[in-house]
């Protein structure tokens, strides 16, 4: 099958460039715009890959510590009938997991040092089964939370901001206090440091304490555990899954799913994201904006070319095609060298930025400030579509008014001065 002409035009005119001096200059200018949105493209995908790999590195970690639903009584108090609850949650089919948890805030002192601090109560035999920190801790660890040992595990900042070890004493203060003929006084009791954890999320590596429910029960005077954590086959399912099981639990309970409890940080991540792509897309759009330069010189140059195809024959829709060919191949060469770049650079970038901060001598994202230590990517088909489909769409847009000039001009006054 024979090739258009306008295809083999618009491909001469893209690449040729090198035998003259005015023919070296729509080279380079076109060159300039295919390089512009290569790195547009580049800088689209590097970015959104970071934040996706931003967002499911927090989402992982944070899930390694909260369960998928919470099941708990309202105003905080306890539940009444554990075992049912637990039993009617377990008999939705996407619940493969259920472990009664006490949730309460309250202070963590040694000697002069005192930390604010969540004690979660958890049943060491069933929390496996709801989280996976629980599982990838060593048993021994879990075997020390025992009823009455009023043993405890830190997370592992915690434990280092505290300056504390393994078999140290530690003094935790309840809330609420108890009246005596002194006055009301903050309940206090000793505990021990059975281990620590590593998460990996520092929110939760410094102010998490775990410790079995029915010692935290007694030391903030709980008839029962506060709630029920839940584990579903897909996480991704877990508002569904809440609203299905409203109605179907006997009691009056509150339910809270993952993406509730940090609703306002998944928010501010996807807004940022949507951001990022609208403000990096103008990048691509200022680049592509640059063919529309090199076409009209393009068209300057070869005015007598024009008027001999029309002179020859050719209509002005081919003159026309021959131009948009030319601005959309230079498009199409800048979109796939930046998708080539931004593949490189993003699936690279835990050796990339390492190597930079070395060579720097500094760290891009302190963990005591951000949620995660280490830049993160995760490059996604659907972003690259989306970017690639905008660049060539920018770039085909933008020589529809060079192209339509060029097949406007009058064969006999472009001849008049040749």
């Amino acid at each position: 099958m024979q090739t258009p002409y306008e295809w083999s035009m618009g491909w001469r005119y893209t690449r040729a460039g090198r035998t003259s001096r005015s023919k070296g200059l729509l080279s380079f200018v076109a060159g300039v715009s295919s390089i512009g949105i290569a790195l547009g493209v580049a800088a689209l995908i590097i970015v959104l890959s970071v934040m996706n790999g931003f967002q499911r590195d927090v989402r992982d970690r944070m899930l390694s510590v909260v369960s998928h639903i919470e099941v708990f009584a309202p105003a905080g108090g306890s539940l009444h009938d554990v075992q049912r609850t637990t039993q009617e949650a377990m008999q939705h089919p996407e619940v493969v997991g259920a472990a009664p948890f006490v949730a309460v805030q309250a202070l963590l002192a040694r000697g002069d040092d005192m930390r604010g601090v969540l004690v979660r109560g958890i049943d060491p035999v069933l929390e496996p089964q709801v989280t996976e920190l629980a599982g990838e801790m060593r048993q021994q660890e879990l075997a020390a939370l025992e009823p009455g040992s009023f043993n405890v595990i830190l997370g592992k900042q915690l434990a280092d901001l505290l300056g504390v070890r393994e078999g140290m004493k530690v003094t935790l203060v309840a809330p609420s206090g108890q009246v005596t003929p002194a006055g009301v006084m903050p309940r206090l009791k000793q505990v021990t440091v059975a281990g620590t954890f590593d998460s990996g999320h520092y929110e939760y590596d410094s102010s998490l304490l775990m410790m079995h429910y029915e010692d935290a029960q007694r030391i903030f005077r709980l008839e029962s555990p506060s709630g029920i954590r839940l584990k579903l086959h897909d996480l991704h399912r877990a508002p569904q899954v809440v609203r299905e099981l409203a109605g179907t639990l006997s009691d009056r309970l509150l339910l809270r799913d993952w993406t509730m409890q940090n609703r306002t940080w998944f928010v501010a991540v996807q807004m940022e994201k949507r951001m990022m792509f609208i403000i990096l897309s103008i990048i691509v759009a200022v680049a592509a904006f640059n063919l529309v330069a090199t076409l009209v010189m393009t068209v300057a140059d070869k005015r007598s070319d024009i008027a001999i195809m029309r002179t020859l024959g050719a209509s002005a829709a081919s003159i026309m095609a021959i131009f948009v060919v030319q601005g959309a191949l230079v498009g199409v060469i800048g979109t796939v060298a930046g998708l080539l770049l931004g593949l490189l650079v993003a699936c690279n970038i835990d050796v990339i930025v390492p190597f930079f901060e070395r060579l720097l001598g500094f760290q891009f994202l302190p963990q005591d400030v951000y949620l995660v230590s280490q830049i993160p990517s995760d490059p996604q088909v659907g972003d690259m579509v989306m970017i690639c489909a905008v660049a060539l769409l920018l770039s085909f847009v933008v020589t529809l008014y060079p192209s339509w000039r060029a097949s406007r001009i009058n064969p006999a006054e472009a001849l008049r001065y040749e």
